[in-house]
């Protein structure tokens, strides 16, 4: 009944809107193909409200929309790709927050509603907290690929706990077989790929605070437990009978290429972690859930600590406010806005009341399925950290652990990074 009545409100909200229809305009990162499909969802807000929408896209959005906000020509909706710079813009009081309700119906309405209220809620320039960014469209990279003829051929079943999956591991060293294919290199971005890995177990150790506080770096990155993390990830990394090539080929293997081991004949490792993207780079033909498929990163049976997902996603944020930008919002919160898009291609919702049915791909809902289970959803922590971390250090002294450094000296020089920026 509730999910009825909030639906409802949404409905009265755009009616509402409909008797005073405006031009809303809304700026974002999507070109091509996902430039279209979000028109196409606009065009269905536009008809249920009677409002005229405008999208415009740009490669260049994160330095266009501050240029923007700066001018007073900001948008009416800016869609941001990650927290961070959404964050900002609040704190300089760019965003207006989200109408008074919207929490609590993300809350009970979205999988592991409150991690997406906490995601979306920043500090104005009052220092107080408000939820500024609502969540529509978002990814998920908890994922194990695989070639299910491989694991028949072999007698191997899906693991569903990580006990399961280490397990599993070692049953395949133990059959002169290579249970995994990992590969970091990237050219100038080298090391990302394990920067994943190791928030993925973070995830699964701790309780999400702890990954947060890790995030924020309240948590220092030479932590006990950030240590046991990049440790874990060696468990599986820097283990010559584990990896594909051996542990010395890690770091020089380009990321694109490491999962074509699953389909050589015989194969050359049976599993491969990676995000939702990476059947792009699988041989020509291969058909995701035939040819090959994948299953949730497991969490720790006796850990209790839920199913939580990593991944990341796109936050709707009101830059110019508006009656229209308040009726768009609230349209988001209506199953139609997700599932035309969920009709198309390349969409994930966390959204509990959508007809999952409607996926245009059986892929896509398998992974959706996924996010519904969640409960939890973090971002990548290595986009949310400061740049010369995340996408600086990070990704560096990833490379240099599984060349051999120890982590605790791994872990010890990417905070002096760390405490280097706040000098």
């Amino acid at each position: 009944m509730k999910n009825t009545l909030m639906t409802a409100t949404a409905a009265l909200a755009l009616m509402a809107g409909a008797a005073h229809a405006e031009k809303v305009t809304v700026f974002g990162p999507w070109l091509g193909p996902d430039q279209e499909n979000v028109e196409a969802v606009l065009a269905g807000f536009a008809k249920a409200s009677g409002h005229e929408v405008s999208y415009v896209g740009s490669d260049s959005f994160e330095q266009q929309i501050r240029i923007d906000a700066e001018a007073g020509s900001a948008p009416n909706i800016a869609i941001f790709p990650q927290p961070g710079l959404a964050k900002d813009m609040a704190r300089d009081g760019f965003l207006t927050p989200l109408p008074d309700g919207t929490a609590d119906w993300v809350k009970e309405n979205y999988a592991a509603g409150q991690s997406w209220v906490d995601l979306g809620t920043y500090p104005g320039p009052d220092g107080a907290d408000s939820l500024y960014g609502f969540f529509y469209k978002v990814d998920v990279k908890s994922l194990v690929w695989y070639v299910p003829e491989n694991f028949e051929d072999a007698g191997y079943e899906v693991p569903k706990t990580m006990e399961e999956l280490k397990a599993l591991t070692e049953k395949m060293v133990a059959d002169g077989e290579t249970p995994w294919c990992i590969g970091l290199g990237s050219g100038g971005a080298t090391g990302w790929p394990a920067t994943d890995w190791v928030e993925d177990i973070m995830l699964r150790n701790n309780p999400p605070e702890v990954y947060d506080g890790w995030v924020s770096n309240e948590i220092p990155f030479n932590d006990p437990r950030v240590v046991q993390a990049i440790e874990d990830f060696g468990w599986f990394a820097r283990d010559d009978a584990k990896v594909s090539g051996g542990a010395g080929t890690v770091a020089s293997t380009d990321f694109r290429d490491s999962p074509k081991g699953l389909f050589a004949a015989p194969p050359q490792c049976y599993m491969h972690h990676q995000a939702s993207f990476i059947p792009s780079f699988f041989p020509e033909g291969t058909l995701v859930g035939e040819d090959a498929d994948f299953f949730y990163f497991p969490a720790y049976a006796d850990k209790d600590l839920g199913q939580p997902v990593l991944g990341a996603g796109t936050l709707w944020a009101i830059t110019d406010d508006s009656q229209g930008a308040r009726d768009l919002i609230a349209y988001l919160e209506t199953p139609e806005a997700h599932e035309i898009w969920m009709a198309l291609d390349g969409f994930l919702t966390p959204l509990k009341t959508v007809d999952t049915s409607v996926f245009s791909d059986p892929t896509l809902k398998k992974m959706n399925d996924i996010l519904l289970e969640a409960t939890t959803f973090r971002f990548d922590a290595s986009d949310l950290m400061p740049g010369a971390v995340g996408a600086g250090s990070f990704w560096t002294g990833m490379i240099d652990y599984t060349g051999g450094k120890p982590a605790q000296q791994v872990a010890d020089e990417i905070q002096s990074s760390w405490d280097a920026i706040k000098q």
